[in-house]
């Protein structure tokens, strides 16, 4: 075998050619690094990096009521994160983080030894601030290539000479997926562990950074071994790097499960939320926000004290007609078999389900179950104390305070009423109480003969209108609409005071046969508290910016639908509705005692019973029947015995809850006081039996008493 021997001018010449091409070679990887690098995400980008956050809504006296969000997402600060979670993640991610200047060398190195060995890809080597680099380039929409990720270890580079290690470790911390939709360790305590982050244990720290590795296969819900297993791991991890203690290790260690909050709590007050959301959907466009994205402060007018009074009173109302209803059908083998599908579903099972033993079938339930609204104001500026949109045990996404167009029955004579008062008729203004013959369309729009009939079927003379709705008395109601006010000016009237359904102006209109919601009627009859003042109903009063910056605040809209006068008249009127008519068993039965107006509501067949009232501080009303309409609750289930409980143990408890004063109505110098005959509503003679009434100045009787005088 021969020797090459190189002369030292030739090895010197093959040193040259060779350095010269290891330089030519740098210099084109410098310069396509320098090429990349202009493509690269600018660090302002960085500054003004926008994660997702979560919108929270806020109720009056300051709890959380409900989060929304696409990813849930919580910035919290560096301090609010305890240093047993900062360690973990260190320890387990890149234990050589505070060293590192963006890229960790050795890491790189022994990932590539061990990929190469195993012939795959089994190990990784992304620091920390690599990883925030990746967390901008998916935010701004760059494609996962071999090029991207050379980007992102420049990047990363630029982010460690621009910010210190712990502004690093807070934005890795905040925006990291822990699984099931929660990004950054606030979200992600809360989610599992229903608690802050600054309230993790050492365990519970552990098995979060557990998860980072592959959300999807470690999570604790899910998989619940596998989460414990890699726990274990990372608590290993942090006592081999002197995080943690031998003795804290195996304390931890030794714990067998932390507790997983497997299932995601529901929100306050749900139907309110979910009508916040739905009015937030209609401003994003014009406050230039995303809800789902923004994280904003949405601070709203309900308070949870009410709430939970108006829930728990809707409930009980709600368990007691379902009795009532469960014994009338249970009684009727036909309707039974009929609304239940006893050709479909077991007998025994569907009455199990109705007495509550276990949910009722979905399909069933817009017939069997008896449904509920409920809805509290402040009539001084509009505020929505409480909104109950359904069964709190069979929550939906249908809320019956705000969808649901149901028919008001004689809740709707107040507007026929209010028509009266305002166009100068007096509360002592008699109607014949008579049956009379009207003309009506029916289904088919062919004109027939109604003939409208009381309640109790009774009939009398000669009634005032005071006494007409003490009694609601439908035949007097509707003679207001024939013989005083048409019925375009009731539906003027009504459309004034904030009704947005379309009411029908026909004869029928007396009797509540047009559709409204509990919301409208309620915001409607808080302007009788309010002066004639109606304050339209509101639920948020300010919106935030994750920064505390406020972007819209939200003050009463305020009108005037009424003469001062005419709405302390029927406020009057609506109080001897509850001192002495439909409304008293709220005073004798339910113990109400604070000055108030109220009015009951019940629809043909027993299908909507309604109680709506107020005091000078609230205006509440409530809903009962069953979502579909031909579906009655029950002879004699009228407003007053299947809507009124519910109304009054509310306006009981909210008024001691709150510790609200009995406050009379303000009777404005337009009224007046005056005596009249009782038996006439004239003005008296020497003879007759006085009684004293209250008038709109210039309407009191001008007529002296015909029957008693001298002849």
């Amino acid at each position: 075998m021969m020797a090459v021997n190189l002369s030292i001018p030739t090895l010197t010449k093959y040193l040259k050619s060779a350095l010269i091409t290891v330089l030519i070679g740098l210099g084109i990887i410098i310069g396509y690094i320098i090429y990349l690098a202009q493509d690269l995400p600018s660090l302002d980008q960085l500054e003004n990096y926008d994660p997702d956050l979560v919108t929270r809504i806020y109720s009056a006296d300051g709890e959380i009521l409900d989060e929304l969000f696409l990813e849930k997402r919580i910035f919290i600060s560096l301090d609010q994160i305890p240093n047993n979670m900062k360690n973990a993640v260190i320890s387990s991610e890149d234990r050589r983080f505070y060293n590192h200047w963006g890229i960790d060398s050795r890491s790189i190195i022994r990932a590539i030894v061990v990929n190469i060995i195993s012939l795959g890809y089994e190990q990784g080597f992304s620091s920390l601030t690599q990883q925030v680099a990746r967390t901008l380039y998916d935010t701004i929409g760059f494609r996962k290539t071999i090029i991207r990720k050379i980007k992102e270890i420049i990047t990363a580079i630029q982010i460690e000479r621009t910010y210190t290690k712990d502004e690093i470790l807070e934005m890795y911390l905040n925006n990291v997926h822990f699984g099931h939709g929660t990004y950054g360790v606030q979200a992600a305590a809360k989610r599992y562990f229903g608690k802050d982050a600054v309230l993790l244990t050492l365990g519970e720290s552990a098995m979060l950074v557990g998860i980072l590795p592959a959300p999807a296969t470690y999570s604790p819900i899910n998989h619940s071994e596998r989460a414990h297993f890699k726990r274990n791991v990372v608590l290993r991890v942090m006592r081999d790097e002197k995080f943690i203690t031998k003795d804290m290790y195996s304390e931890a260690r030794v714990i067998e499960s932390e507790n997983i909050s497997e299932s995601i709590a529901k929100g306050r007050a749900p139907y309110f939320t979910e009508y916040i959301r739905r009015t937030m959907e209609k401003e994003d466009d014009r406050l230039g926000v995303n809800i789902y994205r923004d994280g904003l402060k949405i601070y709203t007018t309900l308070d949870t004290r009410v709430q939970s009074v108006a829930e728990e009173a809707l409930m009980n109302a709600i368990k007691t007609n379902q009795e009532k209803l469960n014994q009338r059908i249970f009684n009727d083998p036909e309707e039974f078999s009929r609304l239940a599908y006893l050709n479909i579903f077991p007998e025994d099972s569907v009455r199990m389900m109705m007495e509550g033993d276990t949910l009722l079938y979905e399909d069933l339930r817009n017939k069997l179950l008896v449904q509920g609204a409920f809805v509290a104001l402040d009539p001084s500026s509009g505020s929505i104390l409480a909104m109950v949109g359904g069964r709190p045990d069979y929550h939906d996404q249908y809320n019956r305070a705000v969808q649901a167009k149901r028919q008001p029955g004689s809740v709707f004579k107040p507007f026929v009423y209010t028509t009266a008062i305002d166009n100068g008729y007096s509360v002592t203004k008699q109607l014949l109480n008579q049956p009379l013959v009207l003309r009506v369309l029916n289904a088919n729009g062919e004109w027939e003969k109604w003939m409208p009939r009381n309640y109790d079927g009774t009939t009398s003379g000669l009634t005032t209108l005071r006494e007409g709705i003490r009694k609601s008395i439908n035949l007097v109601a509707v003679r207001v609409v024939k013989e005083l006010v048409p019925a375009s000016e009731v539906k003027s009237m009504a459309k004034r005071m904030g009704i947005t359904t379309d009411i029908r102006a026909v004869d029928a209109i007396a009797l509540g046969t047009s559709e409204v919601y509990l919301l409208d009627i309620v915001n409607a009859y808080s302007a009788f508290a309010n002066k004639g003042v109606l304050n339209k109903a509101f639920g948020i009063t300010k919106v935030e910016d994750r920064y505390g910056n406020i972007i819209k605040e939200y003050d009463p809209i305020r009108e005037e639908v009424l003469r001062e006068e005419s709405a302390y008249v029927m406020t009057s009127m609506l109080q001897t509705v509850m001192d002495a008519g439909t409304g008293g068993s709220a005073r004798w039965r339910h113990n109400f005692y604070h000055p108030a107006g109220g009015k009951t509501g019940t629809t043909q067949n027993w299908t909507d019973a309604w109680f709506v009232g107020f005091s000078k501080q609230l205006a509440a009303g409530v809903w009962i029947g069953v979502d579909d309409p031909i579906v009655s609750l029950g002879t004699s289930q009228d407003g007053s015995r299947a809507a009124l409980p519910a109304w009054a143990n509310f306006m009981a408890v909210a008024h001691d809850t709150l510790r609200l004063k009995r406050m009379n109505f303000v009777r404005p110098s337009g009224v007046i006081n005056f005596e009249i005959c009782s038996i006439t509503k004239d003005m008296p003679t020497n003879l007759c039996t006085v009684e004293s009434e209250i008038f709109i100045q210039g309407t009191e009787p001008s007529q002296v008493c015909k029957v008693h005088r001298r002849n």
